[in-house]
């Protein structure tokens, strides 16, 4: 457990902390699965907040679901979106290892991995040389939607696009969802671009799947409003259907990333 909890805090510095000489060691789709060491009871959701130079609230979430992990940044109060960034990570002993899938504040680390060390204190989570206290939101095993996914199918006009998981190609669009909070990311793996993104807390229940947006990359207008989706689970995937923020009527499929 104590492994767990230092691995998080490391995630906020790291980029500036993490000593550039050292060899990096990719971790890959390919070679996740065959890691053993990385720490499930890390899962769920958590959150810190602190006061940028200017004095105003930011508000700090991270996701982390099945060997993968999303932290972000945003100011609610202004609803503006600062920074995201993530991918797969690993924790060895008390190092956490993140390789990027994407990184609005560095598109160049895309693809590198970084490590740093972490602790624990209690229930909260704190990292050496740093103020900041993350605190447990869920534990990430609730519901079945808990899960990091990949877009793998959508319909249009009465006709169903799908491919497999395994045929998706650097362009991914990621979901991932812990007990109370989601976060889509739209991304290219190989170039390090970064096409949107935006999240907040959701609720699940009865196959109805609602999202409270508390920030968007795109449109910060977005922000404050509730969607609400048709959804079930069919083979392991998730179907979701309903309208888009713009009103458009969706139907997609989602599938796990593990």
């Amino acid at each position: 457990m104590s492994n767990t909890f230092v691995f998080l805090f490391s995630l906020v510095f790291f980029i500036g902390y993490y000593n550039k000489n050292e060899k990096q060691s990719e971790i890959t789709e390919e070679s996740k699965p065959f890691i053993e060491n990385w720490d499930t009871s890390l899962q769920g959701a958590w959150t810190t907040n602190f006061l940028d130079s200017n004095g105003n609230n930011i508000t700090s979430t991270i996701i982390i679901m099945n060997g993968y992990i999303a932290e972000t940044h945003y100011n609610l109060t202004h609803k503006q979106f600062i920074k995201t960034f993530g991918g797969l990570y690993i924790v060895d002993g008390d190092i956490f290892k993140i390789t990027y899938e994407f990184n609005t504040a560095d598109p160049t680390s895309v693809g590198k991995t970084r490590a740093s060390k972490f602790k624990l204190s209690g229930n909260k989570i704190s990292f050496v040389d740093d103020e900041k206290i993350w605190t447990r939101l869920d534990h990430g095993n609730s519901n079945d939607l808990a899960n990091a996914w990949l877009i793998t199918g959508r319909k249009k006009d009465g006709k169903l696009s799908k491919k497999n998981i395994a045929d998706i190609g650097p362009r991914k669009t990621m979901k991932i969802l812990s007990d109370t909070r989601f976060q889509w990311i739209a991304y290219h793996t190989e170039t390090g671009k970064f096409f949107g993104t935006g999240g907040g807390t959701y609720t699940a229940k009865d196959g109805k799947y609602t999202e409270n947006i508390e920030f968007f990359s795109r449109d910060s207008t977005r922000v404050g409003a509730s969607l609400s989706f048709d959804y079930h689970i069919e083979n392991g995937e998730w179907h979701h259907s309903g309208l888009s923020s713009k009103g458009n009527p969706i139907y997609e499929i989602w599938s796990p990333r593990s």
